[in-house]
């Protein structure tokens, strides 16, 4: 009995080694522990630079509409492309079954673009190939992005959420077009008949004097 160790209250048993009592990790879970730590890291990097640097942006519902009554209200009833002001447009587009409207969006080059989409029908998605505008399109809700054109070509928009047996043809199409041939050439084409109206107005005067 004189061998056996006693244990004192708020203490180790007398005998012990504490050294022996101190609890330590595993190395295999402590590389784990790392390895963590650095996926959080890389995590939290991809995320910032793919927000700030890169202009990806999270959709989101920019309002609410009321699905059975939206194809006769404003501005849903004549969608397309309004210009906010030089180089700011907005895009307002509707996704049903199976067809967008409108079905192409003639944009000119450098122009930076708000787009807002909604669906009276059935879920649906809307992306344009070749950038970053990918978002889903849910009934009552209006997703919303912003993108910046900045390249000359067609890019289709295509539906990205199985919705029928015409999803596979359900698409659209963006031009971006050079900015001469879109507005400025218009503007130089108006001035020049506008002075020609004046010539022959004048030249009818004159023979009228006389």
């Amino acid at each position: 009995m004189s061998d056996m160790s006693t244990i004192e209250p708020g203490g180790p048993a007398q005998g012990v080694d504490e050294t022996s009592l101190e609890m330590g990790i595993d190395p295999f879970e402590r590389n784990w522990i790392r390895v963590s730590i650095l996926l959080l890291v890389v995590f939290f990097a991809t995320v910032s630079i793919s927000g700030f640097a890169l202009g990806f942006q999270v959709n989101g519902a920019d309002q609410e509409v009321d699905p059975e009554t939206v194809l006769d209200t404003p501005p849903w009833n004549e969608p397309g492309l309004r210009q906010i002001s030089p180089g700011v447009y907005e895009a307002w587009v509707v996704a049903l079954t199976w067809a967008f409207q409108p079905a192409e969006l003639e944009i000119p080059v450098g122009s930076t673009v708000t787009i807002y989409v909604t669906s009276p029908d059935l879920q649906h998605g809307f992306k344009i190939t070749d950038t970053n505008v990918n978002m889903q399109v849910v009934p009552g809700q209006v997703s919303k992005l912003e993108y910046t054109f900045d390249e000359v070509g067609e890019f289709p928009y295509i539906c990205t959420e199985y919705c029928g047996r015409g999803h596979a043809i359900m698409a659209g199409t963006v031009k971006v077009v050079p900015e001469t041939a879109n507005g400025s050439g218009n503007e130089s084409d108006t001035t020049s008949d506008s002075e020609s109206d004046s010539e022959s107005d004048s030249e009818s005067d004159s023979e009228s004097d006389s």
